[in-house]
């Protein structure tokens, strides 16, 4: 199917780019989240009258991204979780429990945008995971998993 990018897509293309995409994709994801439509005459057509305005609001948002990464940057957030006297932990920190400490200390983030390379956290100790405030700004924070051997 044919669509055209109302925003930038990771892995996709530029905001105004038209692109072929498998149709279940276009369907059930980038036309619904409103990041694409079908790339008809018409729809290139209103989309060339409004590309300024979109342009506009995606430099907002990607400014807006830019100034709260600044605020994330090299923050430690603190999680304590059971954990046994070797320091492995009952369970594990997942990307929710991440979101929602960061949530609580005023930056609201949503458990997709952490990004967890090696998968949940199973150790006490810091470790290093990146938040996607937007696609071009990746923030690295440190989370700190203290061990509650109690």
């Amino acid at each position: 199917m044919q669509i055209i990018l109302l925003e930038k897509v990771v892995n996709l293309g530029n905001l105004g780019e038209v692109v072929r995409v498998k149709d279940g994709y276009a369907r059930n994801f980038l036309i619904p989240q409103r990041m694409a439509r079908r790339a008809t005459t018409s729809a290139v057509a209103e989309f060339e009258a409004k590309r300024a305005d979109l342009e506009k609001a995606a430099a907002a948002k990607l400014a807006a991204a830019q100034a709260q990464g600044e605020k994330l940057s090299g923050l430690t957030v603190q999680i304590s979780q059971k954990s046994g006297v070797d320091g492995r932990l009952f369970g594990s920190v997942t990307n929710h429990d991440i979101a929602e400490a960061l949530t609580k200390q005023g930056f609201p983030i949503e458990k997709a945008q952490v990004r967890m390379p090696l998968g949940p956290l199973k150790v006490a100790g810091d470790h290093a995971v990146s938040v996607a405030l937007h696609t071009d700004v990746l923030v690295d924070v440190t989370i700190s998993v203290l061990g509650d051997h109690s």
